[in-house]
């Protein structure tokens, strides 16, 4: 098969460098955004004269019929013809004759690629935010049916302070946020049109680079057509994002993980979402969380991978930036599968309210609201800590819970403690207690849902 660029060469390309170099096998995922830069590039060109009305049309109705048979899987992909770029327009050509060689014209495969990946990944951006979106609400969903659980809340995984449950789930409901917000902040430098910069330096022809950028719903052209053809920060920007959303929920999947243990019992996963052992009879493995967990590192290499190719290019465009689109792809498909995925198990979880209320007031889980109980009668917060400590290491040694504590030991530590202490000990009183902006008390947590209802409605 004859190269569209076989002009200056004598000898045919050997098969080994066909299979080394060809990246159809991977690229032919961007088939639809490298005929809509197409169609757009043609109408472009028609615009300004540059080729005939007649001509353009019949590339955009070769385009469209190619378009069907990619489909209907039954376009003859060819690793000859290297990429996905050469090959719909060696089949243009070969459908509609002398005027496929045109569309070629004031462009190049360097500023083709980059505007099919960021043609790619706008679509992707706007399907992963659709799903962070739906599984906030599921948060939401479940912070509202849970907004009156207690539980333990936990530094350094030492159970620290009581809290409410629905007050957990809404700290990802955040983080979730933070995650849009990032995408779509990427999603204005991405939101940027190279077609029209040709191989690094733009043409003598009268394109309209704006016009093109207008008709494939871009915000505007590159402004340098050397940096057009060589930027891949949109490309790292996206794998960042992916890689911070992933680091969410691979959190998520490490306290799932956690709390389907026997020694915690916090939750039970539904069967659908876990998996069996081969030997032992009695298992229910976590499998989706530690895959979510797994898929993590996947996602992390791949931003590495790129920033590493990357690091040592000089301008303009090289082949090594071939390598960028597997890591890219695989990133975008993993976060899609593992948002979905997590979205629908989540939907399935059931808590152990009971066992989370009863471990809540475990581990001295009120001291903090002793001390604070102290600090509001007078005494220094320094020393109220001081005197809480000698409390429960009091405790420690008896082996017994604060709550066990009679009102005569306890005001054995402070004469500032009296009978309205007890209240303070009940890890629900002292979830009611912390009404601070953004704290655990009930009322803070409806608001919070509130917000998030108003946000997400």
């Amino acid at each position: 098969m004859k190269k569209l660029w076989s002009g200056r060469f004598t000898e045919k390309t050997s098969g080994t460098v066909e299979s080394f170099t060809e990246s159809i096998s991977f690229d032919r995922k961007l088939w639809r955004h490298d005929i809509k830069g197409s169609t757009a590039h043609a109408r472009m060109l028609a615009r300004q004269r540059i080729i005939t009305k007649k001509e353009a049309d019949a590339i955009v109705a070769g385009l469209q019929q190619i378009a069907h048979t990619i489909e209907t899987g039954s376009f003859p992909f060819s690793s000859e013809l290297e990429d996905i770029h050469m090959n719909i327009e060696s089949a243009l050509t070969e459908k509609i004759g002398p005027a496929g060689k045109k569309l070629h014209t004031a462009r190049s495969r360097n500023d083709q690629v980059a505007v099919d990946l960021r043609l790619y990944l706008k679509d992707e951006m706007g399907k992963i935010v659709t799903r962070l979106e739906a599984l906030q609400k599921t948060f939401v969903r479940l912070a509202e049916r849970n907004q009156d659980a207690v539980m333990p809340g936990y530094t350094h995984l030492q159970r620290a302070q009581p809290v409410l449950l629905g007050h957990h789930l809404l700290a990802y409901v955040e983080m979730f946020q933070r995650d849009k917000e990032r995408f779509a902040d990427c999603l204005k430098r991405t939101d940027i049109c190279p077609l029209g910069a040709c191989a690094l330096s733009g043409t003598s022809l009268p394109t309209d680079r704006a016009y093109t950028a207008k008709l494939l719903g871009f915000r505007e052209a590159s402004g340098n057509s050397i940096d057009s053809v060589s930027d891949r920060d949109f490309a790292l920007e996206f794998l960042s994002c992916a890689a911070i959303a992933m680091m969410h929920l691979s959190r998520l999947a490490e306290e799932l993980i956690l709390w389907s243990t026997e020694e915690f019992r916090f939750i039970e996963l539904s069967d659908r979402f876990t998996t069996g052992s081969s030997i032992m009879p009695q298992k229910k493995n976590p499998d989706v969380a530690e895959l979510l967990r797994g898929k993590t590192g996947r996602v992390y290499g791949n931003l590495v991978a790129l920033l590493t190719l990357m690091k040592g290019l000089p301008l303009a465009y090289n082949r090594d930036m071939q390598e960028d689109k597997l890591p890219i792809f695989d990133s975008a498909e993993t976060l899609d599968a593992c948002l979905e995925v997590l979205n629908e198990m989540m939907q399935d979880l059931k808590f152990n309210t009971k066992r989370l209320r009863l471990t809540a007031g475990e581990g001295y889980s009120t001291a903090t609201d002793i001390a604070e109980y102290l600090a509001r009668k007078g005494v220094p917060f320094r020393e109220a800590h001081e005197i809480t400590g000698r409390i429960v290491l009091h405790c420690i040694s008896k082996n017994i819970q604060l709550t066990e504590l009679s009102l005569q030991e306890l005001s054995a530590f402070s004469p500032k403690i009296s009978g309205d202490i007890v209240s303070v000990l009940d890890p629900a009183e002292s979830v009611r207690a912390r009404t601070s902006f953004g704290g655990t008390s009930p009322s803070e947590v409806k608001r919070q849902i509130r917000q998030y209802k108003k946000i997400l409605k």
